[in-house]
């Protein structure tokens, strides 16, 4: 895939559609196609997550959208931490949560490593981060241009920003930034100042994909990461936020391209993320996980190998 250049201050992937135009955003918001989601979901109790996950096994815990613990190697890994009520610059309008996140800051075990792949505020949310900062100081690893966003939750965390192919080593675990098909915007005039991407993140327990936000494209991202790095033991990966395609698919992958980014990555497990938790676009709640037990089905492929775990509950890969 060809890799994001700069043109000027902005970051931009030769033949790929970045922010969509006002004429189609508007087009969108006024089909009048959009599901009605329940206001509020309680969520089921659940045990807490181990303390810590050593020898070969991986611990993961899905905290809601693409929030999820992943504990391997000894180390404790939390991914696009979104745990505000809104994700939107204010709490007070934007699109709301339905259901509270599986485990609260308060009941988090130590947090190590933070990984956020881009800036938009379902995936950085500068609240909870700094919360995190306070009770944890993790080490944070962004794209290129995120640190100044970040760095407002915590002036002493220590961040690395990578481009695509950077590599940075922390607790023995190596984290690599690796190209995704997205779109980063903050503020009203940033799009795409800042980069996005995935992580590859290689531990003794083995390697772990983390897709962040992403299209599907000709699925040459997930080929290229299986080439380079071999074939996850376990993969993150987004199910929902899809609809309608002919909007969204330059950006999010619907159900069926999740189960075939599974199949080129050679994913032994994948777990679905970035669904259940926010509306973001047209889909009813309970779509994306019924239209991938659909897809796995109809390509042939075990549905215990793609999990879609109850919010919180604590899963152990062994």
């Amino acid at each position: 895939m060809k890799p994001a250049t700069r043109v000027g201050r902005r970051f931009v992937i030769d033949g790929h559609r970045g922010e969509a135009s006002f004429r189609d955003m508007m087009q969108w918001q006024l089909s009048g196609k959009r599901a009605n989601w329940p206001s509020r979901i309680a969520n089921a109790p659940q045990p807490p997550p181990p303390r810590r996950v050593e020898g070969d096994d991986i611990g993961l815990t899905w905290i809601g959208h693409s929030t999820v613990l992943v504990q391997a190697a000894g180390l404790n890994i939390l991914t696009d931490p979104f745990l505000s009520q809104r994700a939107s610059p204010m709490q007070w309008a934007g699109p709301k949560r339905v259901r509270p996140p599986g485990l609260g800051i308060e009941n988090f075990p130590p947090i190590d490593v933070v990984l956020v792949s881009h800036n938009h505020y379902d995936h950085m949310d500068l609240p909870a981060l700094r919360r995190i900062a306070r009770d944890h100081r993790p080490h944070v690893v962004t794209p290129l241009g995120n640190a100044r966003h970040i760095r407002k939750a915590g002036r002493h965390l220590e961040i690395d920003e990578l481009d695509w192919g950077g590599s940075i080593r922390h607790g023995g675990i190596g984290f690599t930034l690796t190209p995704t098909l997205h779109w980063s915007k903050r503020g009203l005039f940033d799009t795409n100042r800042d980069l996005w991407g995935a992580f590859v993140i290689q531990t003794e327990a083995g390697m772990i994909y983390f897709a962040g936000d992403t299209g599907y494209g000709e699925g040459q991202t997930f080929r290229d990461v299986r080439a380079e790095f071999g074939p996850p033991r376990v993969s993150l990966l987004p199910i929902g936020a899809y609809e309608p395609r002919w909007f969204m698919r330059p950006h999010h992958m619907n159900p069926d391209e999740a189960v075939a980014a599974h199949l080129e990555l050679g994913s032994r497990t994948s777990l679905a993320i970035h669904h259940g938790t926010v509306q973001l676009t047209d889909e009813a709640l309970d779509a994306p996980a019924r239209a991938l037990a659909g897809a796995l089905a109809l390509r042939g492929v075990d549905e215990a190998s793609f999990l879609v775990p109850e919010v919180g509950e604590p899963i152990l890969i062994s």
